[in-house]
């Protein structure tokens, strides 16, 4: 099913581009906790192949794409000397890189969803799968940076719900038997759309009603 979808150049091509986004928010992360080049090239590596990687393993697709494939390996090294030489001038296209990211997460979860069930999975666990194609790396790369993953803070705008979307959509159409370039697209520019709208008016998921806790919640701690 999933080569029916996207032309398979096509998909390459922008699988890389969004690997690529991924590892550069991995290692402007590492700059900002002040790690060495190998610390970069690190997180950069687990943010962008942490969550396909994830996804593999558990479906059997192994051994996983991103050892098979040498430009999915690579393209996060490239990533690495980029963040390392030109990080300031990275930090200031930032609103292009988040343009990107979001075009990625909505493709992860859309092509996670259609892979998993590719793999014998029921819908629900392939759009599970498909959610943590996505989001999967980053949550790799804030554990090992010692953060609190992004998509668990109340203070972060929206990144898990637009995947959600992307990926019950994905899976909504595989089972009415219409899951086709029209719609797939259609479910990726969904993700996308709410990822950047999230960005752009700052929606966030709402916490816990009648909050009784008077603990003001933790400053981010922002590195040298």
């Amino acid at each position: 099913m999933l080569q029916e979808l996207f032309n398979p150049s096509v998909q390459h091509v922008t699988d890389l581009v969004g690997i690529f986004v991924f590892a550069i928010s991995g290692a402007l992360l590492a700059v900002r906790k002040n790690f060495d080049v190998f610390g970069m090239a690190v997180l950069a590596e687990v943010t962008a192949l942490g969550g396909g990687l994830f996804r593999d393993l558990i479906i059997g697709a192994v051994p996983p794409a991103a050892f098979t494939n040498l430009g999915y390996f690579v393209t996060p090294l490239v990533a690495t000397v980029l963040v390392f030489f030109l990080h300031p001038q990275v930090e200031r296209i930032q609103r292009g890189v988040n343009v990107f990211d979001a075009a990625g997460l909505g493709l992860f979860c859309v092509t996670g969803t259609a892979k998993a069930y590719d793999y014998g999975l029921g819908l629900t666990a392939s759009a599970t799968l498909g959610l943590a194609s996505a989001v999967g790396g980053g949550v790799l790369r804030d554990v090992l940076a010692n953060e609190v993953p992004s998509l668990l803070r109340w203070d972060r705008d929206l990144y898990a719900v637009p995947a959600i979307v992307g990926a019950a959509m994905a899976a909504l159409c595989i089972r009415f038997g219409i899951l086709n370039p029209l719609t797939s697209t259609l479910a990726v520019l969904t993700a996308l759309s709410l990822r950047l709208m999230a960005l752009k008016y700052h929606w966030r998921a709402p916490r816990a009603w009648h909050r009784s806790s008077v603990t003001t919640e933790e400053p981010e701690r922002v590195m040298p």
